[in-house]
């Protein structure tokens, strides 16, 4: 065999030949490839947005911003407000993709109406007579004076008929919560 391929350093300098060919065919590839991870790394940190605050002074300020954001998203809401982020989210969710939605304060006035249409025929004094409600204004009358009712005859005679009103009203209340 010939003397130049015998020996602990012939191979040394043929395996390190062999290494760095391999490694200079490849490098290319590999910074291509750590360049593209590093630009990954770099938009979902963005995405993520900004690095969480150091002193607790800093951390409150970012609460309280989170806060208000989130009390000026619930009162656009309830406004009615437009809000093309909210309504991006609703109609993603919509299965009638274009479709309206009504959604916030549109809602809970919908299902308002809807209650008290329901009442419309409610009467608070259809069972009263003019005999009850004369003989109510006579014992409430009090030192007041004569043809001027007292507030108490008016919660008397309603007190009653506004209880009626309640769990409808409670339900509509859990409805909307």
């Amino acid at each position: 065999m010939p003397d130049n391929i015998l020996g602990c350093h012939n191979l040394t300098q043929k395996l390190t030949k062999i290494l760095f060919t391999h490694i200079k065919h490849n490098l290319p590839s590999i910074v291509n490839e750590c360049r593209d991870k590093l630009q990954e790394a770099k938009a979902d940190l963005r995405d993520l947005g900004p690095a969480l605050p150091e002193s607790d002074g800093e951390k409150m300020q970012l609460i309280w911003g989170m806060i208000l954001e989130f009390l000026k998203t619930y009162e656009n809401q309830i406004k009615g407000k437009f809000d093309a982020r909210t309504m991006a989210q609703q109609q993603k969710m919509n299965k009638q993709p274009g479709a309206p939605v009504m959604q916030g304060g549109a809602r809970i006035k919908f299902q308002f109406y809807k209650l008290y249409s329901d009442l419309e025929s409610f009467n608070a004094s259809q069972e009263y007579s003019d005999m009850v409600i004369e003989k109510a204004m006579v014992q409430m009358e009090g030192v007041n004076i004569s043809g001027f009712p007292s507030i108490d005859l008016f919660t008397y005679l309603l007190a009653p008929q506004l209880e009626k009103l309640k769990e409808p009203a409670n339900e509509l209340i859990g409805d909307v919560f």
